[in-house]
């Protein structure tokens, strides 16, 4: 964020007029997920809040006789501290007389959220360091004076719990909606899409009027619900007699911004679920109960609008058990947000990379991908119009509450006809690694593209390594030291963490059987194995031409699962 709030002034006392931005430099200049702790502990927080008290004059003693090692800071006046932790989460001492400057130490406070220093006599420049206090939020109204600094340009205000009217003209004249996004309790703007504020200046004719409107307004009343009543009535016939339209695509409702606001605790980075170039994602709990993830457009980068109608787009017209489903939608001008489907088992790329998680095992592994190719062969084949993911990759399989895998994020898909050797101009290019050749170079995708990617997350599922692994330089990629390895190393690529869950799995079903220590110390059989790497080298072959369709992939994989529940049967 960059603005300015005044030129150079000889007056010492800027502050005492300025001091709320205290809260807008900390908060709004910042994103809205990314928050810590930088390290700080409980000891931080005593040493800034007594720099802070060393700094300032206090003619009436207020803080001397407060502020006292003797006892715990969260019981210092104007202090108040988390109930999880002793931390500072809010400093409050309006209207305290307090003389001077403040300290950069108060940028230690890293837990604070409520700084509140109306009233006070404060002098000089706000430290840059408050800029590190990511939970900060403005409490309260917006300044209307704001509107009459002539050299502030950009003002965002986004993610605080400010309330009350927005003020007109200045900076406010050009303001955006997504400066103000965060702030449920704002009112008038209604370019923005804000409610109205209650006109309070006609409060001194309310006497007079509260006569004539107790009879008035019953009788409007009853009217009115009288005219509802009847449209309902006439309504609810027609619907009656019209017959449902089966072709048209399934439609969602639209949830207002400020129930988004509500869902997500006003965009809280605490809620924040992930984030990506277009946006960041949510997890929040809508007015009806319905906890989804609700993604949240970046409405400065060109690309998100197209993302978000194409998103709106496919996931309107295809259903899927494997493919994510999109709930109700917000959009207006300024603000666009998809509320999905929500996955609280996390992504594909977590199970695969990062520690904490149990190997997923060889079955539950190949079952996955046969969901996957299955969401893939609904998305080709099951519709007059080709949908083409375009991205597909780990981190875009979501596992819902009984791990069932879905195919998610179709930001940059795209649908063209259904003719087999169709391809299409992509401007907004994937995922570096899983990209075809041909979609890479030439900005070409077709089914043929989204089997490539398919292929190689295939090959990373089995083997652990992702395709922009540091030992996959020059040369060397990891389809070329799959097909090196194969059909003499498997033993050498496949991942370990697969193979020992499968390995406990036989141990328990063949544990009286003596055979077992005779077998493959790998794997007592690799020919799935093979048929696996086989399967994925194909699908990303350089040559289009070579690759599978998506179709045959599903018919290969169903043959490996039915060939592997034959193989345990047997054991």
């Amino acid at each position: 964020m960059a603005w300015q709030l005044l030129p150079p002034c000889k007056s010492t006392r800027l502050l005492i007029l300025v001091l709320p931005l205290i809260l807008l430099y900390a908060s709004a200049s910042l994103p809205l997920g990314g928050g810590s702790n930088n390290g700080t502990t409980t000891g931080d927080d005593l040493s800034a809040l007594l720099a802070f008290k060393e700094r300032l004059s206090d003619p009436l003693g207020i803080l001397a006789a407060n502020w006292t090692t003797n006892v715990s800071l969260c019981r210092w006046m104007g202090v108040s501290c988390s109930r999880r932790r002793p931390r500072v989460v809010g400093l409050r001492l309006w209207d305290v007389p307090l003389q001077g400057e403040l300290t950069p130490h108060l940028g230690n406070l890293s837990f604070l959220r409520v700084l509140n220093l109306t009233g006070t006599s404060l002098t000089g420049p706000i430290p840059a360091d408050l800029g590190r206090l990511r939970r900060l939020r403005i409490l309260g109204t917006i300044p209307k004076y704001l509107a009459n600094f002539t050299y502030l340009t950009i003002l965002n205000l986004s993610s605080n719990k400010l309330e009350g009217e927005i003020p007109t003209g200045g900076v406010f004249s050009n303001i955006t909606l997504n400066s103000l996004m965060g702030n449920a309790g704002l009112c008038g703007l209604p370019r923005l899409g804000f409610l109205p504020c209650l006109d309070k200046s006609h409060s001194s004719d309310s006497t007079n009027g509260y006569h004539c409107l107790k009879f008035v307004l019953p009788a409007i009343s009853v009217a009115v619900v009288g005219a509802l009543a009847v449209c309902l009535y006439q309504m609810t016939r027609k619907k009656i007699k019209k017959k449902p339209d089966i072709t048209a695509p399934s439609g969602y409702s639209l949830v207002s911004y400020h129930e988004i606001v509500r869902a997500t605790d006003s965009f809280n980075e605490d809620n924040m679920l992930g984030a990506g170039s277009f946006g960041k994602v949510f997890k929040g709990r809508l007015d009806d109960g319905t906890v989804a993830a609700i993604k949240v457009l970046n409405m400065q980068v060109e690309q998100a609008m197209r993302s978000f109608d194409v998103e709106c787009q496919v996931l309107r017209m295809v259903r899927h058990r494997n493919l994510i489903r999109i709930l109700n939608i917000c959009s207006n001008m300024e603000f666009k947000a998809l509320m999905l489907q929500y996955m609280p088992n996390g992504s594909l790329e977590t199970y695969l990379h990062k520690e904490g998680h149990p190997p997923l095992g060889f079955l539950k592994t190949l079952d996955i991908m046969l969901d996957i190719s299955m969401a893939m062969e609904h998305l080709h084949y099951h519709h007059s119009e080709v949908v083409l993911h375009c991205d597909l990759k780990p981190s875009n399989v979501l596992f819902d509450e009984d791990m069932t895998a879905h195919v998610a994020d179709f930001g940059i898909a795209k649908l063209l006809l259904g003719d087999d050797n169709s391809a299409v101009s992509a401007s907004m290019p994937g995922t570096i690694g899983y990209m075809a050749p041909e979609y890479a170079f030439m900005g070409k995708a077709s089914r043929k593209s989204d089997v490539f990617s398919y292929g190689i997350m295939l090959l990373e599922v089995f083997t652990g390594k992702r395709p922009t692994c540091p030992m996959f330089v020059g040369d060397m990629s990891l389809r070329k030291w799959v097909a090196e390895a194969c059909p003499a190393r498997l033993g050498d690529i496949v991942d370990d963490r697969l193979l020992q869950g499968e390995t406990l799995m036989q141990k328990d079903v063949l544990q009286n059987n003596a055979t077992y220590l005779q077998r493959s110390a790998t794997w007592p059989n690799e020919g799935l194995l093979l048929s696996i790497f086989e399967l994925g080298l194909m699908c990303c072959s350089s040559s289009p031409a070579e690759r599978m369709e998506i179709n045959d992939v599903v018919m290969k994989l169903k043959s490996i699962r039915k060939d592997y529940s034959t193989f345990t049967r047997a054991m």
